[in-house]
């Protein structure tokens, strides 16, 4: 009896092909919604946590942890106090440190932000699954007044390699305090990256203390510096922004945090970069909460439609279903076959938003990718994307029984003649 229901129930589905395909059709796309907005904020969130990876410990002048992490990853906002480079030189020169990188920040081009450091900041810093910096064209800086620029800048600036520029004071898309005497020369681009990497313009340390020569306070002193006579000032920096560190030993990082933190020469701060990113990740990840919300309302939207089209084509059957009742069906056969039928609409539904899914995060990956620097990985349905399924699946199910209800009723007062 179950295998007939079964077979009769697919043989009515394919008798209504066009509403039952357009039916399928819709709950097809909102669980390619549902799943995609779960995938992509699963991933997205990842790839936020690893805006900056394999990095143990990000220091800079006291203040709040996201604060800190803000304006020395995410370039926003700006420092309430620099860090002396003596102190930096003590604590990198630490035996436990394995790896330092200098950052200085202040300074701009065109809007986007001019990052002082050093050639390190290629080799140790790590984005992502730890994946290292690549360059699409060119190479690192090599001279005090080389630069690179990100993929963001050299594609909205239309910058080439040997191109000039000139940054300036602060932030903002105009500027009054140009150091246009000394101009940088750009020697590469990086590669998409996805993090604020893209929009930055990165110098040497060496180069950014060059063009503040004569500058205190804001206030230029008249003195004019070529580039031709740089060599004859001392381009040691006397503060920096902030500064990342890679320690030996993983098992020393609270140790030398505690140390870093109770530094008796300045006040300092020093954030594990991975705990300080899920703090900001609470206010930011509402957005990917309102969407997930706004996939589920879709779904349930689809499984209403599914109900109302069953609904609608009740009375267009009651000669189907005498029919049935004539032949031996009884209430609960008929009952049970528009659930099967619901059923079979939901899962083919499932089946179909999986293989929308798959072949829709095929076709935008690559854009995604160059665009964004965020790379989606095709992986089966994660537990909870099954128990997701499951739970549209019941839901069906049971928003069924509504309609199948209504045919069980309608069996017990119907017989082969039509009532209207």
């Amino acid at each position: 009896m179950k295998f007939k229901l079964f077979s009769l129930a697919i043989k009515s589905l394919r008798f209504r092909k066009l509403s039952i395909g357009l039916t399928i059709f819709s709950l097809a796309v909102s669980v390619m919604l549902l799943l995609g907005v779960d995938t992509v904020r699963v991933q997205a969130k990842q790839n936020f946590v690893n805006t900056i990876s394999d990095t143990d410990l990000i220091v800079g002048a006291r203040s709040g942890s996201v604060q800190l992490l803000l304006y020395t990853i995410f370039h926003l906002g700006n420092a309430t106090n620099n860090v002396s480079w003596q102190s930096y030189q003590k604590i990198s020169g630490h035996p436990r440190i394995q790896w330092s990188i200098p950052v200085s920040l202040g300074d701009s081009h065109k809007g986007f932000r001019v990052v002082g450091t050093t050639t390190d900041f290629f080799k140790y810093y790590r984005h992502g699954k730890r994946k290292s910096l690549n360059f699409a064209k060119g190479e690192e800086f090599k001279n005090v007044f080389d630069c690179v620029l990100g993929a963001n800048v050299a594609a909205r600036l239309k910058y080439q390699v040997q191109d000039q520029i000139i940054i300036a004071h602060g932030m903002g898309n105009v500027s009054l305090v140009e150091h246009d005497n000394l101009p940088f020369t750009v020697t590469g681009t990086l590669a998409p990256t996805g993090t604020p990497i893209d929009d930055s313009i990165l110098v040497h340390l060496h180069g950014l203390e060059a063009v503040h020569i004569g500058w205190e306070h804001g206030v230029h002193d008249g003195t004019v510096v070529n580039a031709d006579d740089i060599e004859q000032h001392d381009l040691q920096p006397k503060t920096i922004t902030a500064f990342l560190l890679g320690l030996q030993n993983k098992h020393d990082i609270f140790n030398i945090q505690r140390a870093i933190n109770e530094y008796k020469k300045e006040p300092l701060l020093a954030i594990l970069p991975g705990v300080t990113l899920l703090e900001l990740w609470k206010v930011v990840g509402m957005v990917e909460k309102i969407l997930f919300l706004i996939a589920a309302f879709v779904v349930i939207t689809s499984l209403l439609g599914m109900v109302s089209i069953i609904l609608t084509n009740l009375n267009e059957r009651r000669r189907e279903i005498a029919v049935l009742r004539s032949v031996g069906a009884s209430p609960r056969s008929i009952f049970m076959l528009l659930v099967t039928e619901s059923g079979l609409l939901v899962s083919a539904g499932i089946a179909l938003g999986l293989l929308l899914l798959y072949l829709v995060l095929t076709l935008v990956n690559p854009l995604l990718e160059s665009s964004f620097g965020l790379s989606i990985e095709l992986m089966p349905p994660s537990l909870f994307q099954w128990l997701l399924l499951a739970t549209i699946l019941l839901g069906g199910l049971l928003i069924a029984l509504v309609p199948a209800r209504k045919a069980y009723n309608k069996t017990l007062q119907d017989g082969l003649t039509i009532r209207t």
